[in-house]
């Protein structure tokens, strides 16, 4: 069942400054945020409002691993290992597998027209 769920917004002094639907996106704003305005970001991460929605949207893990985060690149930091240790599969998972071959489609011969009859 896939929830409709509400997006995380950044604001700074009541404007929307950026907007994340998922983790991606939550990254994605985060960098580009701790250039324009990381004191927002910051403010956002000390007052546990991105805790809080992650939680929201089910990333407790994640969201326990930013619990005591009040800086913006801290908070990146963490947000890496997180993709790339999701992204990365363990060793014993793909050794000694061999690539799969895809089947063709309508395999087999073509019949012959019969447009000689």
């Amino acid at each position: 069942m896939n929830e409709h769920k509400e997006p995380f917004l950044f604001k700074s002094y009541e404007r929307i400054i950026g907007i994340a639907h998922d983790v991606n996106e939550l990254k994605s704003e985060m960098e580009r945020l701790s250039k324009v305005d990381p004191g927002a970001v910051n403010y956002h991460l000390k007052e546990k409002h991105i805790v809080n929605w992650l939680n929201y949207i089910g990333e407790g893990e994640l969201a326990k691993k930013l619990e005591n985060v009040t800086d913006v690149n801290d908070a990146l930091v963490l947000l890496k290992e997180e993709k790339s240790a999701k992204t990365e599969k363990p060793l014993s998972e793909t050794q000694g597998h061999e690539p799969i071959k895809q089947k063709r489609r309508g395999g087999g011969r073509r019949k012959k027209s019969q447009s000689n009859i």
